[in-house]
């Protein structure tokens, strides 16, 4: 007497793992709400995750998101840096024209 092993298509894996994709419960919370093993849900995922499909609320794509807005952030303060080198240069620049352009007498 063995069990019966359920079998599933292409199709009900892929729409199940985006709609995982879509929840933001666990994937253990989930298994028990469509009665199929983690380890099954964890294997499908594996095979047909898209991480656009993603919410904000996943953890994966939160830290994505937190690695991309650091990375962003340090280009933004290299810039500013820049900007403050160039300004301080510039009004280097000004007040040397401005002492080399006086009439000598």
């Amino acid at each position: 007497m063995g069990e019966h092993r359920q079998r599933y298509n292409e199709e009900f894996k892929k729409q199940t793992v985006q709609f995982i994709q879509e929840q933001t419960k666990t994937v253990g919370d989930l298994a028990e709400e469509l009665n199929i093993p983690k380890s099954t849900l964890h294997q499908w995922m594996s095979q047909y995750r898209e991480l656009k499909n993603e919410p904000a609320a996943s953890v994966d794509r939160v830290r994505e998101l937190e690695a991309r807005l650091k990375e962003m952030s340090r280009q933004l303060q290299e810039k500013d840096n820049k900007i403050a080198d160039v300004e301080e240069e510039l009004a280097i620049v000004k007040k040397a024209v401005h002492i080399f352009s006086k009439p000598r007498n």
